[in-house]
């Protein structure tokens, strides 16, 4: 038999235990579901439905997510910006909000922003950038199309593919596009770093089919191309 003095500890090591669980367990049934704050630091907030499905990141660029597909997270190649985030409602990356910039220690001014709008399960079929660096400035708006397959295949066959020499890499990207397809830029309207401004507009293929641009001493031009990148018309100003 235990001594009592023991048996006394134990008992009140339980009910110390009891009490203790109860305090934690009362204190989070009783947290309001409301809370009015004036300020609040944070590094990074995570927005999710009732059952948990991820729908909003915002964070700063230490905490910046990688891509998420269906709710399961995959190392993202580049993304070291703050920013937000959207997910769908199968907690699949669908756009995001992102922007940064700097003085470099060499004095350069560094700037950029980024808003895009995906397809499903995959990337960008508008983005608006703006960035400004060592070339210049320049702000754009393009449309996209995309195959219907997944991007988790991309993902999956960039990480099968990293560790290869540079080369044998690139030709295992260029059969996976040849036989999946890959992205096709439809449009863009950008202002470019030499200052000229121009609406590119191109067919099913990706190729150039209508230029019209405004160069930097306010010359106007309008262009039609064939498939090729033959110019079949063109207008420009008289002299």
């Amino acid at each position: 038999m235990k001594p009592i003095g023991q048996r006394f500890l134990m008992i009140y090591a339980g009910v110390l235990t009891v009490v203790f669980a109860a305090t934690v367990l009362s204190g989070f049934a009783l947290a309001p579901k409301k809370l009015s704050l004036d300020e609040l630091d944070v590094q990074r907030i995570n927005v999710r439905e009732p059952d948990g499905t991820l729908r909003l990141v915002i964070s700063n660029a230490a905490t910046a997510p990688g891509i998420f597909i269906k709710g399961k997270e995959y190392p993202h190649p580049n993304r070291k910006a703050a920013g937000m985030i959207f997910y769908n409602d199968e907690g699949t990356e669908n756009g995001g909000l992102i922007f940064g910039g700097e003085k470099d220690k060499d004095g350069t001014k560094e700037s950029h922003g980024h808003l895009s709008f995906d397809a499903y399960e995959q990337d960008q079929t508008m983005a608006l950038d703006s960035q400004q660096g060592k070339e210049g400035r320049y702000t754009k708006l393009q449309f996209n199309d995309y195959p219907d397959y997944s991007i988790l295949e991309e993902i999956q066959l960039l990480d099968s593919v990293k560790h290869l020499p540079a080369d044998q890499r690139t030709a295992e990207i260029k059969v996976f596009y040849d036989k999946h397809g890959g992205p096709t830029r439809r449009m863009v309207l950008a202002r470019n770093t030499d200052g000229s401004v121009q609406l590119a507009m191109n067919d099913l293929q990706g190729h150039p089919r209508i230029v019209m641009k405004v160069a930097k001493d306010g010359s106007p031009s309008l262009q039609m191309l064939d498939s090729k990148g033959k110019v079949t018309g063109e207008l420009v100003p008289k002299h």
